[in-house]
């Protein structure tokens, strides 16, 4: 029987995969590379000897080639691929070795392997990894769950090829069962909302405020070098200064479709909001522009019934660059405190025990939505909280109160300027709303319920005794005239 030689395995060779092999292989791992299409495994060893790949062309082949214990990766599309690949793996697994899932799981499944193979003699870990196929050949961000005795095992591994911040590596276990996967779900539901606010500013500088697309990239270049410093905000700036190939003299932005796609996992996350109860209409209008935005011929066909002739141009009246500065940031803190929030919803609920200072820590770099604002963040969840166990908002922390209190106004013009140019910004607009709605003492859901109480019977409190409830047959009460 030949002797295993390689230290780790990985099962699935796209993008991410085969990116995150090199990575394995650069920081020391001898790695056994296997891929359900045949040619797959031998062709990444043929293109990159350096990196001393084994090949192998079955499950069992892999398997056999990894010292014991063995850790054993796999990238490969979410659902039933993971599922195959599992059944294939099990008759095979020994005692400590540990599978993990790397792909963008749907945190559920995640927690329906974790049940299945509970009493199995190896270990599960459901783990998100952020940073796209540069993040994974370089540095990604990773956010493993599960079993702790998992992650000890994995930790000197993952730790030697994550992205490193100023405050270390960016991995760090998130907590029990599928807490990996949900974390890394409200990472790209911050994501959908981050591009989102940044493309509604963006469209504001060129058509409200009427900014030539070079004088857009060094607005993004300046703002990327204070507090909106961020990896998105980067490549903003880059975007608007890419020439068309095609067009001589054109901005390659402007022969973009404005048509933008989606994998889901938006959509999970607002999802996990409803059933854990917690309000997150930044990324909803995120998911939601995305929708609309699919349905282009329709909006042809609207903006031609309903255009707007006798908008002024500029079109955006009384807002200037600052303003909308002032709008992106602020909107950006609401839409981070309805993510965290999320995050802390879930940790109760689900028992994940998930640290969000630590959460804040690995995403400063490797992820997508990598930025400096990501420092306060992670200092808000790490200062003392008033009850233990309870997670404090981000937009009511004593860090970012003030910065709202300042940014207000602009974000305010902003809305009311863009809304007034039938400009859309649905994820401005709907962040602005949610802090309103927060900060507001009484609002409007009395009506809501008395409404529900006339028509169905539901009851409500009363605001001199909450907690008591109280039925009134309304078409009998009496009238005040």
């Amino acid at each position: 029987m030949t002797r295993p030689t390689c230290t780790i395995a990985m099962i699935g060779l796209g993008v991410m995969g085969s990116s995150l092999a090199r990575n394995l292989a650069r920081h020391g791992q001898r790695v056994a590379l296997y891929d359900r299409s045949p040619d797959a495994a031998p062709s990444l060893a043929a293109r990159h000897p350096e990196a001393g790949f084994v090949a192998c062309d079955s499950i069992a082949a892999v398997v056999a080639a990894v010292a014991r214990p063995r850790p054993i990766i796999l990238l490969v599309p979410a659902g039933d691929p993971v599922d195959a690949s599992l059944a294939a793996l099990a008759p095979l697994l020994e005692a400590d070795d540990v599978v993990v899932d790397a792909g963008n799981s749907f945190f559920r499944d995640t927690d329906r392997r974790a049940a299945a193979t509970k009493s199995a003699r190896w270990h599960f870990v459901g783990m998100g990894v952020s940073g796209g196929s540069e993040g994974a050949l370089l540095g990604p961000s990773m956010m493993p769950g599960g079993d702790p005795a998992a992650w000890a095992r994995l930790r000197p591994i993952l730790e030697s090829i994550a992205a490193v911040a100023d405050s270390g590596p960016c991995v760090a276990d998130c907590g029990r069962g599928s807490a990996g996967h949900f974390v890394k779900m409200v990472h790209n539901g911050i994501e959908y909302g981050d591009m989102q606010l940044i493309a509604e500013i963006a469209m504001l500088l060129r058509e409200g405020i009427g900014l030539a697309p070079a004088r857009c990239a060094e607005t993004f270049e300046l703002w990327g070098a204070a507090e909106l410093e961020s990896y998105l905000i980067e490549i903003t700036a880059a975007i608007f200064r890419t020439a068309d190939p095609e067009i001589r003299g054109s901005l390659l932005l402007d022969s973009v479709l404005d048509r933008a796609e989606q994998k889901g996992t938006g959509r999970w996350t607002i999802e996990a909001a409803l059933e854990l109860g917690v309000a997150i209409p930044t990324i909803t209008a995120a998911v939601d522009a995305r929708l609309l935005s699919a349905g282009r011929e329709r909006r042809l066909a609207a903006s031609a019934l309903f255009s707007r002739s006798d908008t002024p141009s500029p079109k955006l009246v009384g807002v200037d660059v600052d303003d909308l500065r002032a709008a992106l940031y602020a909107a950006k803190i609401a839409s981070y405190s309805q993510g965290f929030e999320l995050l802390a919803r879930a940790s109760a609920a689900y028992d994940y025990g998930t640290d969000l200072a630590s959460v804040a820590r690995i995403w400063k770099a490797g992820c997508i939505i990598r930025a400096r604002f990501l420092d306060r963040v992670r200092t808000a969840f790490s200062d003392p909280v008033p009850q233990p166990g309870a997670a404090p908002l981000l937009a009511l922390s004593p860090g970012f109160v003030g910065e709202l209190r300042e940014r207000l106004p602009g974000w305010r013009r902003t809305v009311a300027a863009a809304t007034t140019a039938g400009l859309a910004i649905p994820g401005l607009a709907a962040s602005l709303a949610w802090f309103d709605t927060l900060t507001t003492a009484r609002g409007s859901a009395s009506l809501i319920q008395a409404q529900r109480d006339y028509f169905g019977h539901h009851g409500y409190e009363r605001v001199d005794a909450p907690g008591t409830p109280v039925h009134t047959d309304w078409s009998r009460a009496n009238r005040i005239e």
